[in-house]
């Protein structure tokens, strides 16, 4: 099969874990016929960019181009394409491709198929190496993995609606969150910011679970509510078995018996955060109260466009600080230390 043709854009990579981020030129494919060409616009900055820039998963392929929180206008498309034309606003999120024929592909849950192809960090079976993310002036990707866009939002306080978005919206949808739910969201950062928003949009009563009394009047501000101090047992106390549904959004070390016991008989407590070591919870409050944990990936990619046009229709998108490309070393510096309310997002203007 012969190599596709290429062309070049500017990007920023890692050369190996010890190193920083810094300018590089890498290829593109050429489209094909069923392919979109998009200049990149915006990048979300996600945690697992940090991960996998770092090797902390111990899967890098160097040179490493995270990003896959990426927005977009389509720059030309192949003649097969019949979702999008040159101009239309566009997302790309943590998926390029898949099998497309398993039970999971066939359900419009491609996050779960055995051959999907992460924007970074798998194969790149057009090109070889790994496939290089977002933090680039431009990508290729196949039409039935890219993402309408709705005009009427800031498409920089989008991006992040493309995994931090989406990883809250899927489970809430899943579980059927609505009216009359009393649900809880663990967590005030990147994830959690959006899952108080989804939650409150749907109907549901919201409470927002912290460690830190500060957070108080910006989970209020988002859409909590109710705000509880999650160190405080007399304030955890007062909601033993009162929860239809608690989102957990934190990657640390977390012991879940004290949240399962907030549950309602039947009530679900939903794992997105993905901490290094295993997490502790008791059997007896499971076992009492027919109560349930569980975790939940990403979103398919109908569930994703159903995601951002319920955000088109509400008016909802990230609570953003952009920065320049050069920045992004900084700017993991400070995601380290939770000093970002509540996601960075890259202008890809600055890597001209």
């Amino acid at each position: 099969m012969p190599t596709p043709r290429a062309y070049s854009v500017k990007a920023y990579s890692a050369s190996s874990a010890k190193s920083p981020l810094a300018a590089t030129t890498i290829s593109r494919r050429e489209p094909g016929a069923t392919d979109v060409k998009i200049d990149i616009l915006y990048c979300g900055v996600c945690h697992s960019d940090l991960h996998f820039a770092r090797n902390e998963w111990n899967f890098t392929q160097y040179p490493a181009v995270p990003g896959h929180e990426i927005i977009g206008r389509v720059a030309a498309v192949g003649p097969g394409v019949k979702k999008f034309k040159t101009g239309d606003l566009v997302g790309v999120g943590c998926m390029v491709d898949s099998c497309r024929t398993c039970p999971d592909c066939q359900s419009g849950l491609e996050q779960f198929c055995s051959g999907m192809v992460m924007t970074y960090g798998s194969t790149d079976k057009h090109l070889g190496g790994g496939t290089l993310g977002g933090y680039a002036q431009g990508i290729v990707v196949t039409e039935d993995f890219v993402l309408r866009i709705p005009e009427n939002l800031s498409p920089a306080a989008v991006a992040p609606l493309l995994c931090a978005g989406i990883t809250t919206y899927s489970p809430l949808r899943h579980w059927k969150v609505g009216a009359g739910h009393k649900v809880g969201i663990v967590g005030l950062g990147g994830l959690g910011h959006m899952g108080v928003k989804f939650a409150r949009a749907l109907g549901a009563h919201v409470v927002l679970f912290t460690t830190s009394p500060g957070k108080t009047a910006d989970a209020l501000r988002l859409g909590a509510h109710e705000v509880v101090i999650s160190k405080d047992d007399a304030q955890m106390a007062a909601h033993a078995g009162s929860f239809d549904f608690i989102l957990n959004t934190v990657s640390a070390a977390l012991d879940l018996s004290p949240y399962a016991n907030l549950l309602k008989r039947d009530g679900n407590l939903v794992l997105v955060g993905a901490p290094e070591k295993p997490l502790s919870v008791a059997a007896f409050p499971l076992l009492f109260r027919r109560r349930s944990v569980s975790g939940s990936l990403i979103g398919g990619l109908p569930e994703t466009q159903e995601m951002l046009d319920f955000c088109g229709r509400q008016g909802i998108t990230s609570d953003i600080e952009v920065i320049r490309m050069d920045q992004i070393n900084e700017a993991y510096e400070r995601m380290l230390k939770s000093d970002v309310k509540y996601r960075f997002v890259i202008d890809m203007a600055s890597l001209k």
